[in-house]
């Protein structure tokens, strides 16, 4: 049994690769800050255990904290600057498919470009939020 990988599967995975590693040491790098208090915390470290047996609407309602993308407008603290790592992760699937789209193009595999485009339209979609379906 022969199995050969094409160029578009090398890609995404290599992306995924180095995204992994740069998202990987952000989050590292960004706990490290947070831990050490140069970045001041939404959530002071002392209080954050009472905040972890809450169910997500009342942890959300008690630290002020709005659901959504609204983490983003709060990146001067420790504790949501801890985000844009796992947001950076999240779309790394989205930059995979973005950049196979052309060699799948040049060798003129519509079906699976019309996956791509799809996967990419379904996942910007989810993370948007704009279905109401988000959990935070």
């Amino acid at each position: 049994m022969s199995s050969q990988v094409s160029k578009e599967q090398i890609l995404y995975a290599s992306i995924l690769n180095k995204g992994m590693l740069i998202g990987l040491a952000s989050l590292i790098s960004i706990f490290i800050l947070y831990c050490t208090g140069v970045f001041e915390p939404m959530i002071p470290l002392e209080k954050v255990q009472t905040y972890w047996v809450m169910p997500v609407h009342a942890y959300l309602e008690k630290s002020g904290i709005e659901q959504g993308w609204a983490w983003f407008g709060n990146l001067k603290y420790g504790d949501m600057l801890n985000f844009l790592p796992i947001a950076f992760l999240s779309l790394l699937t989205i930059i995979c498919y973005i950049a196979i789209i052309p060699g799948l193009i040049r060798k003129k595999n519509y079906t699976y470009f019309i996956i791509a485009v799809i996967e990419i339209f379904v996942l910007a979609i989810a993370a948007s939020g704009i279905l109401g379906t988000s959990g935070h």
